[in-house]
């Protein structure tokens, strides 16, 4: 078994630089057109898909600071995912639902005006 892991591995490589190579935009790809990488990595297997890897493709860093941001279209926006507790945009949106909430409340005649509801079983 162990004598077809070169095989296996080369194998991976090869269906790994594809599928990249294939779902790359086409302005990504460096130094030649895509179906020539295509056709390369098909045709070549050790050094195509290595050529891909190494050369082929535009790979996007991101910067130092950690937040993707290069791209102008998100309008100040984060490029990464916050969590909703620690995102001030989820906060003001849930606090301002909260107040438009509160402003359509009324007490809506309840019953003995403490805002309990009558006849619920936990506030007895």
């Amino acid at each position: 078994m162990l004598r077809y892991l070169p095989l296996m591995v080369l194998l991976g490589v090869v269906i790994y630089a594809l599928i990249d190579c294939a779902t790359t935009k086409k302005e990504d790809a460096k130094h030649l057109p895509k179906i020539v990488w295509i056709l390369l990595i098909v045709l070549f297997p050790l050094l195509g898909p290595i050529g891909w890897l190494i050369a082929g493709r535009n790979r996007r860093h991101l910067p130092a600071g950690g937040s993707g941001g290069g791209g102008g279209t998100g309008g100040g926006r984060r490029s990464t995912w916050v969590a909703p507790d620690d995102n001030p945009e989820f906060l003001k949106k849930l606090g301002d639902e909260n107040a438009k909430d509160d402003e359509g409340k009324d007490d809506g005649g309840d019953g003995d005006g403490d805002g309990k509801r009558d006849g619920d079983p936990r506030t007895k």
